[in-house]
């Protein structure tokens, strides 16, 4: 619960987990600019729909065991050991030399390396779920540009996903989506230089 904790934060007039919200978009918006286009002609373009799958991250999508596993999944592939220190209080008794030590990538899981090899910023990085919702809306795709005439028919559609959603098959094509998001932003980094 540590890992959500940002998610529920209310800061001003917003909560949390809206900067997914907002980071979700712009990876539709790169990986699959027609179907961003078209959640956005329909008033979704802010991806309130996504809002629960973000929240919970697939717990209601997914059976308790099933849901799990993708956690434990996802968390491996995001494994870094520094992540620890950033969930616990800070700790005044240590050592200044013990907090910062050189990160391997060797150490991390998939989804920090393939990070760290992008040379991405920190500001630049995006947690696995905001790609694990992309995997999802990305297998949807034909039948959200093909029958979703309005929001509805988006909530509708996404919400027969709930008890039939594949956790390694989303983990896969959240890689996949990750690696593709990666070269896009680094080519338009490179051309806009």
């Amino acid at each position: 619960m540590r890992r959500l904790r940002g998610n529920f934060k209310c800061v001003g007039a917003s909560v949390g987990v809206e900067s997914q919200l907002c980071n979700l978009a712009n990876v539709i918006q790169v990986v699959d600019p027609k179907l961003h286009q078209h959640l956005d002609h329909l008033g979704g373009g802010d991806y309130l729909f996504a809002f629960r799958m973000l929240m919970v991250l697939f717990r209601r999508e997914l059976s308790f065991g099933d849901s799990l596993y993708l956690w434990e999944m996802m968390w491996a592939l995001e494994y870094d050991p520094d992540l620890y220190n950033l969930y616990e209080e800070p700790d005044s008794d240590r050592p200044e030399d013990a907090k910062a030590k050189p990160k391997s990538s060797r150490q991390c899981g998939k989804f920090e390396r393939e990070i760290l090899r992008s040379g991405a910023k920190d500001e630049e990085t995006l947690p696995i779920s905001v790609f694990l919702v992309a995997s999802v809306l990305k297998e949807k795709s034909v039948k959200l540009l093909t029958e979703a005439k309005g929001l509805d028919d988006v909530v509708k559609i996404l919400n027969d996903t709930s008890w039939n959603l594949d956790a390694k098959k989303s983990c896969s094509g959240a890689m996949t989506l990750h690696k593709k998001y990666l070269k896009k932003v680094k080519l338009e980094n490179a051309t806009s230089l």
